[in-house]
């Protein structure tokens, strides 16, 4: 079953490698979405495909590249998306 999420992720999350490295993530595990960074010093990534899938990225959102020091992480459920490639801007 398709799930689609969107996660803010809050911390050292900026000019750590974290939109590329979560770009990483989700094509190894087949997702697509998006992770831009907020003016706010956050991350906000969405994220959609298998729920398995889904769950391993979000379970990684919680710790981020090594550089990254990740304080929290809030994430909702959206309607699915029909995206077929995972962004970063």
């Amino acid at each position: 079953m398709k799930v689609c999420y969107i996660a803010k992720v809050t911390g050292v999350v900026q000019g750590v490698y974290f939109r590329a490295s979560a770009q990483n993530i989700a094509i190894d595990y087949s997702l697509s979405g998006y992770a831009h960074n907020l003016e706010d010093g956050s991350v906000e990534v969405m994220v959609c495909g298998d729920e398995d899938n889904v769950q391993h990225m979000l379970d990684w959102l919680h710790q981020g590249p090594e550089e990254a020091q990740v304080e929290d992480v809030s994430v909702d459920q959206t309607h699915p998306r029909d995206i077929n490639h995972f962004s970063i801007g």
